[in-house]
């Protein structure tokens, strides 16, 4: 194991038991079969109160080359614009019975984030010149 790992092991016990508390959490419900919206919601406000989703970022920042660079784009604001205008162009067509094309509206913006995030590490890996 690499020494960041370790290290990060060390100074933050209470947040990899959180995590891996809410990981157990999550797949005991799933085994009870609770409803997916439930779990969904219980899991968000759990990490959002124990603030676990700060250290699963610094964990994934732990990853070699990689990790930071994913840090970076999903902190990108216009990231989160456009995931926040799809959620609600979304709620908008639902409401006007548009629930087909919702589908593909969801999948062009999931396609879109994901062509950003690839090219966003593809472009700091591949160097051009």
């Amino acid at each position: 194991m690499s020494e960041k790992i370790i290290q990060f092991i060390k100074s933050n016990p209470k947040t990899l038991l959180t995590l891996t508390g809410i990981g157990i959490v999550v797949y005991l419900m799933l085994v009870f079969q609770l409803d997916i919206r439930a779990i969904t919601i219980i899991t968000i406000v759990l990490g959002y109160i124990t603030n676990v989703f700060a250290g699963l970022t610094a964990l994934v920042g732990l990853i070699p080359i990689i990790g930071p660079l994913i840090v970076k784009v999903f902190t990108i604001p216009f990231f989160w614009i456009l995931n926040g205008l799809g959620y609600f162009t979304s709620a908008y067509a639902i409401k006007k019975g548009y629930g087909k094309d919702v589908v593909t509206h969801r999948l062009i913006v999931f396609t879109l984030l994901t062509g950003i995030v690839l090219g966003y590490i593809l472009g700091h890996l591949v160097p051009v010149r």
